[in-house]
């Protein structure tokens, strides 16, 4: 049991090397999914039918497919269109898009929770609707959504392990390279594990303190 303890702490310093590429894929991922959602969001909502619709095709294709299966279309299908990326490139784009679709829901189910008086009350300013969307709309749905956006930025942390099918070394790709040099599968995938629930952990645990930080005293109640 002490071998196999310390077994799994000599991984640690290679693993972390393939943590840090997780979080950054993950990262990058999640905040370009969130600007592509920001720019959804006012499409599914406030613009005419056509674009109303491109915007909800768009949403429950990305839902209602694998994250898998948009991976392997990105890298091995776009070349067939003379576009070919490298793997890291390929997977960010992938996990960008389905992650967009994502977060745009999270944000409308925001939107809904912003009591109707706040709206009301910038039409009566003369704000045109672009306007009630940035300044007033917009910093209170992330506001509010900042729970539900942390746990997809917990999920991506966990999909983002998908990019190993690609070759590219995050965590679990890193993880596979040491059980083929060790042969020791059960405590090189228990580290992988732990490394991935310490991660999530610590991103759910930040997350409960912005969001004691941010709130909004007697929002909730609707007071405000």
């Amino acid at each position: 049991m002490n071998e196999s303890f310390f077994f799994i702490a000599s991984l640690l310093p290679e693993l972390v090397k393939g943590l840090q590429i997780t979080l950054e894929i993950s990262l990058v991922s999640f905040i370009l999914g969130l600007g592509l959602a920001v720019i959804l969001l006012p499409l599914r909502i406030y613009a005419p039918l056509p674009f109303s619709t491109l915007s909800r095709g768009y949403v429950e294709l990305f839902r209602g497919t694998p994250l898998l299966v948009q991976l392997l279309l990105i890298y091995f299908g776009l070349p067939s269109l003379g576009l070919k990326l490298d793997a890291y490139t390929a997977c960010v784009i992938a996990i960008s898009l389905n992650s967009a679709a994502y977060q745009s829901e999270i944000l409308r189910s925001a939107v809904k929770s912003i009591p109707e008086m706040q709206f009301l009350a910038a039409e009566s300013l003369g704000f045109s609707t672009l306007q009630t969307y940035r300044h007033v709309i917009l910093p209170q749905t992330l506001r509010t959504a900042i729970p539900a956006l942390v746990n997809e930025m917990v999920t991506l942390v966990k999909e983002s392990s998908l990019a190993s099918v690609l070759g590219v070394v995050e965590l679990t790709r890193r993880g596979e390279y040491l059980v083929a040099y060790t042969f020791r599968a059960l405590e090189v995938y228990v580290a992988v594990a732990l490394i991935y629930l310490a991660a999530c952990t610590i991103l759910s645990q930040a997350a409960r303190g912005l969001e004691k930080k941010l709130r909004i005293p007697g929002y909730e109640k609707g007071v405000v």
